[in-house]
């Protein structure tokens, strides 16, 4: 995973001059076919290292997933394995060059492999699930049709944890007294995931307010205020151009410390 801290954002950004719309009924749903009445048995915690942030010009070089079941907090399998390029613009990043990918190996049992731990899984987790998923569909990687947890946008940690809004995969492990190495590989990062979860009594209560149906909202602040809504994890002009706003549940709303309004903005897109 390329964290947002190595690279500059690349979202997509909307100018508030497009047409939109307020509202504080409608919720975008962002988690698919999943009900949030069901605890997932099964989740496939997932990392991609890549070449570059854009998926239309560059590709996953590796993929790192870890089987986890809920009930059990028990790791069933772990695969991790690099793919083909033949450039790496990421390598001060991840450290992976390119000739490396190209030695021979079975990349293509891998692929399969990771397949058969899709089909037995419930939900796919990634740390900035945003970056991760847009992988998928696209090149060697198969389409994913589970619905997406993300770790550091989905999950309210506990606030005894003392965690940012929107955590560092380094900054969670540590939180939950999870030893950290200096290694920037796919595998790395979903262990990290595995082992916070493995740690947390509430697991299930995480995760199922993290699966509640988000809506795209504005934060209602002044100049002044703006500091209350970047403790809240809400970002300046990332989607919309001029305005501070994140994705967030009805039950997150409730916890805030300031007005928001729904922004409806044509189809949302969740890449």
């Amino acid at each position: 995973m390329i964290e947002t801290n190595d690279y500059k954002n690349s979202s997509k950004q909307m100018d508030l001059l497009d047409p939109l719309k307020e509202s504080s009924v409608q919720s975008i749903p962002n988690k698919d076919s999943f009900s949030s009445r069901d605890v997932p048995e099964m989740l496939l915690i997932l990392d991609t290292e890549t070449t570059g942030l854009n998926p239309i010009e560059h590709k996953c070089l590796e993929l790192g997933v870890v089987l986890f079941n809920v009930e059990n907090r028990a790791i069933l399998s772990q695969q991790s394995f690099l793919l083909p390029v033949e450039t790496n613009e990421a390598e001060r990043i991840n450290r992976i060059p390119a000739e490396i990918t190209r030695l021979e190996q079975p990349w293509k049992k891998g692929l399969e492999y990771f397949e058969h731990l899709l089909q037995c899984s419930d939900v796919v987790v990634a740390h900035n699930a945003a970056f991760d998923r847009q992988w998928f569909g696209n090149g060697l990687l198969p389409e994913i049709s589970q619905p997406w947890l993300c770790t550091m946008e989905d999950i309210s940690w506990p606030k005894d944890k003392a965690l940012s809004s929107r955590p560092s995969v380094r900054d969670l492990a540590l939180a939950y007294e999870v030893p950290v190495w200096n290694a920037h590989r796919a595998l790395t990062d979903c262990s990290y995931i595995a082992e916070v979860f493995r740690r947390c009594d509430d697991l299930e209560a995480l995760l199922l307010k993290g699966l509640e149906p988000r809506k795209l909202v504005r934060a209602e602040v002044s100049y002044d205020e703006r500091h209350l809504a970047k403790a809240a994890g809400f970002r300046w002009n990332d989607p919309v151009r001029g305005a501070w706003t994140r994705r967030l549940s009805d039950s997150q709303i409730l916890e805030l410390d300031f007005s928001v309004v729904c922004i409806e903005i044509g189809e949302q897109n969740e890449d």
